[in-house]
């Protein structure tokens, strides 16, 4: 596999500050990022530095119990629950280099979260924070219907989070330590291998300083799952929020918008992070029953199920091509495709 090769790219930064009195200017600036980068930053966002700090908290104390506990909440095909190591990409035919924990809104959490005598007030802490994600989220819903379109509540109706049927997902990730005595890791090896997220678009929290997040533009992309493309290590200031473009708005926008490949890289340079990474996306996906069709009516009309379901069999397919070209068996991944397919 041939070493990265790396370039300088500029990340769009938008503001959401005054929010309702410069919604035109914002939506401006967001179609622009969605059409020529697929990837950018958010900041003044309702969500603040402390809140951020107070998830990630939060998050620690869960991967801090042991595997047993944590198991008692194990992943399911209704895509919430922890997994370890158990994450497969189609673009390295290997598992992830970490755990995670997915939770909902909506019905199918139920007996999915961690007991309360285990881990007092993280079921309230983890709520909260998911319905401020889902507010900053509603104002880009707002301005993508607009900038494509539609009417201003389209998308916030297709990923309603009061409704059981709601499939949003937070997900918290702890990526493992990386033994720096070791010695220099094989290049093949990521905390989290290239993929594009299938969702609408993600909402990523991260920590300042820990590092590793790379993206690959996807109009810049001609290698799969851009392997000999030229990538772009992303740095993003305290209380930034990164959001991505998935392959459900590039669908719904025609092709107009992209989504973007990412990845985790392991650390391998003297200054890169080698400890204990933690980030926290907020999957922004369709409930089951939602009409998914652009404007232009360039692709057939699907419901929210059945893009879901052709999301998971795309990645299961180029799983198996990969694991064929490794000369592995391709072993059934019931019950973790759907973790495959949402990326994180």
């Amino acid at each position: 596999m041939a070493r990265t090769t790396y370039t300088t790219r500029s990340i769009p930064r938008i503001s959401l500050a005054n929010f309702s009195n410069r919604i035109d200017e914002i939506t401006k600036q967001l179609v622009q990022a969605a059409e020529s980068d697929g990837f950018f930053s958010l900041t003044d966002t309702d969500i603040t530095i402390p809140e951020i700090d107070a998830i990630f908290a939060t998050s620690e104390s869960f991967f801090a119990l042991p595997d047993d506990v944590k198991a008692t909440v194990p992943f399911t095909p209704k895509n919430v629950g922890w997994e370890k190591r158990n994450q497969v990409r189609p673009s390295t035919g290997v598992a992830d280099q970490k755990e995670s924990y997915q939770m909902q809104f909506g019905s199918n959490m139920e007996g999915m979260w961690v007991p309360e005598d285990r881990l007092p007030g993280f079921k309230s802490s983890a709520q909260t924070f998911m319905q401020k994600a889902q507010g900053v989220s509603e104002k880009i819903m707002l301005c993508f219907a607009r900038g494509l379109g539609f009417e201003d509540d389209f998308f916030i109706k297709a990923h309603d989070a009061k409704r059981p049927e709601c499939q949003s997902v937070l997900r918290l990730l702890h990526y493992f330590e990386v033994d720096r005595s070791a010695g220099p890791l094989p290049e093949s090896y990521y905390r989290a291998g290239a993929h594009a997220d299938w969702d609408f678009f993600t909402l990523l929290f991260q920590r300042p300083g820990q590092s590793g997040l790379e993206i690959c533009p996807g109009r810049e992309t001609v290698t799969a799952f851009g392997m000999g493309d030229q990538w772009t290590k992303v740095d993003f200031a305290a209380g930034d929020v990164v959001c991505n473009i998935g392959d459900l708005l590039m669908s719904w926008s025609d092709d107009r918008f992209k989504s973007t490949f990412h990845r985790v890289k392991a650390p391998s340079e003297p200054d890169d992070y080698y400890g204990p990474r933690y980030s926290i996306a907020f999957f922004n996906q369709p409930c089951a029953d939602c009409k998914i069709q652009g404007p232009e009516k360039k692709y057939p009309l699907v419901t929210g199920a059945e893009f879901t379901q052709a999301a998971m069999n795309r990645n299961y397919a180029a799983l198996q091509v990969k694991k064929a070209e490794l000369g592995q068996t391709v072993a059934s991944v019931v019950g973790s495709t759907r973790a495959i397919a949402a990326g994180a």
